[in-house]
């Protein structure tokens, strides 16, 4: 059979757009557990219609994650597709009066819109049309509705390598390349804390017995910066430096908070031991370091090159193309690599100003990704 067609969802996009503004005007900071939760509510209240089993993760400061399970058609709930999604936000409550929903050239702006309000109702009515067109899956499908990825995914890890680790393929709803090209390979993230640790002094009266951290630190900040290497893909980004109390104070502390990013587990380990081996410069000084990489790299291995390849062809059969990319950013995807399982990343709208004030998503486009996300489900298993 044909995959449901573009034009299908075409007709449906006045109300995903409607579905998308409520799920946008649900303002879902990362660590606001109450706003988090209505969220959750309003995403339960949304799966109803669908009959899906539906079992909360209780988390006490973070939001509740939520699972939901469609048996295949041999009964089970294990393997399959597993669909993965966040519904946290980088943007405080009150965002949504800066960057109101709204529509101006043919892109509908609101804070999260498209990390991953977007992605979320993509789920939804793809979701729906299966079922009302009759095309759901063989396989067992799961959906999976964390609420602190942009955060660490801390709370939900767990949730995440246990049912992607066992899923036959993975589909991740990040946002897509602005191109609309899926993410095929990701780097490793890593993030460092290093204190550096002076002796305080009055900086006239006494200034030659004080050891001054900054000074320390801004050596340090160069051999931090110095790690970074383009052509293997490394980068090392020391953002933000804290130190000192007043100018007439020689400083006994001050701290930088470093980020890096890799393409291969090698290089992490590489930089984690550079890290970890700083040595003080400033007789009297002392070094402090914590943290190393949070989320491995994803590579593009055999299994996802051969995702990729497969959900292409699919493509083909709605009359897209569809292409791929690498990015340095990270998504839960990179937990779920080190696994070796068929990951397609990316699958979300297209759009642009993820994470900030202009924050938006391109129409036009909304509906053909619906349609990718329902054909992939609908002709995996049997093509």
């Amino acid at each position: 059979m044909s995959p449901i067609p573009i034009s299908y969802f075409e007709t449906l996009r006045p109300e995903m757009l409607a579905q998308l503004a409520a799920f946008v005007s649900i303002e879902s900071p990362s660590l606001d557990k109450p706003a988090l939760d209505r969220m959750g509510a309003a995403l339960r209240a949304s799966l109803q219609p669908l009959g899906a089993q539906v079992r909360i993760d209780e988390q006490a400061e973070t939001g509740n994650n939520i699972v939901a399970a469609w048996p295949g058609a041999n009964g089970s709930t294990q393997g399959g597709f597993v669909i993965m999604c966040h519904f946290d936000t980088v943007h405080p409550v009150g965002m949504l009066a800066e960057n109101p929903v709204r529509m101006a050239d043919g892109l509908m702006y609101g804070p999260g819109i498209i990390d991953m309000k977007g992605s979320l109702t993509q789920v939804l009515f793809a979701l729906r049309a299966l079922r009302e067109q009759q095309r759901w899956p063989a396989w067992p499908v799961t959906l999976l509705l964390t609420s602190d990825e942009e955060v660490g995914s801390n709370s939900s890890r767990p949730l995440i390598t246990s049912l992607g680790s066992a899923a036959g393929l993975v589909l991740c709803m990040e946002p897509a390349l602005p191109d609309g090209a899926l993410k095929t390979a990701r780097k490793g993230i890593g993030g460092f804390t290093v204190t550096a640790h002076g002796r305080a002094a009055h900086a006239g009266a006494d200034h030659a017995n004080g050891v001054n951290a900054i000074a320390e630190m801004a050596r340090q900040v160069l051999a931090l910066q110095g790690l970074t290497d383009y052509p293997r893909g490394t980068t090392v980004s020391t953002g933000i430096v804290r130190g000192g109390t007043r100018s007439n104070v020689v400083p006994d502390e001050c701290t930088v908070e470093v980020d890096f990013r890799v393409e291969t587990e090698a290089e992490g380990a590489r930089v984690t031991a550079a890290v970890n081996g700083l040595q003080p410069q400033l007789k009297g000084a002392r070094l402090e370091v914590s943290g190393g990489l949070e989320r491995p790299p994803m590579p593009r291995s055999s299994a996802i090159g051969a995702a990729f390849e497969r959900a292409r062809r699919i493509a083909q059969a709605l009359q897209l193309e569809l292409r791929e990319g690498s990015t340095g950013g990270g998504s839960d995807a990179n937990l779920v690599a080190p696994y070796g399982v068929a990951i397609l990343d990316g699958l979300g709208p297209l759009g642009g100003g993820a994470h900030t004030r202009t924050e938006a998503l391109r129409v036009e486009q909304f509906a053909p990704r619906v349609a990718l996300l329902a054909a992939i489900l609908s002709e995996w298993d049997g093509g």
